[in-house]
């Protein structure tokens, strides 16, 4: 079985795979570098999405590159890892996430233009991805039985609110987040969530809080903790994924987001 992980800010490899070796993989959206390995008898390709030295920034990486790579290597599905600023002052910082919603009206790259693969008309694949819910359930299940059964304290549901890079936000803004039911936000798994839903990929996406959003508390998160959050996440993260792929049941895991509604497929009326 191949899974896909991609990871974010802090880190940048996953240090239990076994003969890992980064291969290239060419793409109609261009070339990306993936790390290959293995844990568990499973198949690992992981993408650090801001580049092993945190060469992109968020609105620089090019992630139809990234989700197309995925498809092409086979994935079963993808786990993401976000760090993220908290707009809930009721979650400690330091804390897991499991996003159940996605807050992302705009809709598009950090270019301007359309996050979607339907970018030609007449494109076969060509239509609308209709979702009841972002994340693979099927998926959030295995991720949080593994939270159990390691222990840790984490939120199991939130709403993910994808914001530009590069500058952070308002009090405003973040008030707006909080007024519309955001939990945490971070500039990285819009994107991610809806070309995996296209290409029909079970996704899900575990944050972890590492400062408070503009606003959300009455003093600035202090820039050591923020750093010191930064290192407690690569950890934390690290343990997480490994023990979800010692899992027995991942072949499970299913696309059960909603459809994706082809034209093409359906006589191209409409």
């Amino acid at each position: 079985m191949r899974v896909g992980i991609i990871t974010g800010t802090g880190t940048y490899e996953l240090p239990f795979l076994e003969r890992m070796e980064r291969r290239r993989i060419v793409t109609p959206f261009g070339e990306v570098t993936v790390n290959v390995g293995e844990r568990a008898g499973k198949e690992v390709i992981h993408i650090p999405r801001h580049g092993p030295n945190h060469e992109y920034l968020p609105h620089q990486i090019n992630y139809r590159a990234n989700i197309w790579a995925m498809k092409e290597m086979g994935v079963k599905f993808v786990l993401a890892t976000t760090v993220c600023g908290v707009v809930d002052p009721s979650v400690p910082l330091a804390r897991l996430i499991l996003f159940d919603d996605l807050y992302y009206p705009d809709n598009r790259l950090g270019d301007g233009t359309p996050c979607t693969f339907f970018l030609r008309p007449a494109d076969p694949e060509r239509g609308h991805y209709i979702f009841s819910q972002p994340f693979s359930q099927s998926l959030r299940e295995r991720v949080k039985a593994t939270l159990d059964s390691l222990g840790l304290e984490y939120e199991p549901e939130g709403t993910y609110g994808h914001v530009f890079s590069p500058r952070f936000s308002s009090k405003t803004e973040v008030k707006q987040w909080a007024m519309l039911g955001v939990k945490a936000v971070s500039q990285t798994a819009g994107p991610e969530a809806v070309l995996c839903g296209e290409l029909e990929i079970p996704y899900a996406l575990l944050g972890f809080g590492v400062d408070y959003c503009n606003g959300v508390v009455p003093e600035p998160t202090p820039v050591e903790e923020l750093e010191a959050n930064l290192g407690r996440s690569r950890e934390v993260f690290a343990k997480v994924i490994g023990a979800l792929l010692e899992r027995d049941d991942l072949d499970g895991v299913t696309f059960d987001n909603g459809v994706v509604f082809r034209f093409e497929k359906r006589g191209g009326k409409g």
